[in-house]
């Protein structure tokens, strides 16, 4: 693999967890090998990667872009990202009032439900 993979595969362990992606990585079939190395190396070895901002603002960012595309099926997995993003519940708050004045309330409003179910489990966990 390239170096931009490796890298990837650091970051992504950094910010979802050794754990995460182990079954992950255990669920990799030869069909979506393909995939699974273009999502390590471009938002992982790439957007990731780059210290150009922190994790914490990423992490906003990343959970504001999938609330306003309604991209919610990914939300759970970056809301326990927050963990290790240092992104706050406060800092989800706020990335998710954004989306509601500039992308609507009704995505909002789900991200909100996801988030709470979230962090709930992660309280019992």
């Amino acid at each position: 693999m390239s170096d931009r993979f490796d890298n990837g595969m650091k970051v992504r362990r950094r910010v979802l967890g050794d754990a995460y992606v182990d079954r992950a990585e255990a669920g990799k079939t030869a069909f979506d090998v393909p995939f699974q190395t273009l999502i390590t190396e471009g938002a992982w070895g790439t957007v990731w990667a780059s210290d150009g901002i922190s994790d914490r603002e990423r992490s906003m960012l990343t959970l504001a872009l999938l609330a306003a595309l309604g991209n919610f099926e990914e939300i759970p997995m970056h809301i326990r990202a927050t963990a290790r993003t240092g992104a706050s519940k406060q800092d989800v708050l706020e990335a998710f009032q954004h989306v509601a004045i500039y992308a609507g309330v009704p995505r909002a409003n789900q991200a909100l439900k996801l988030a709470k179910q979230t962090y709930a489990e992660m309280e019992q966990e």
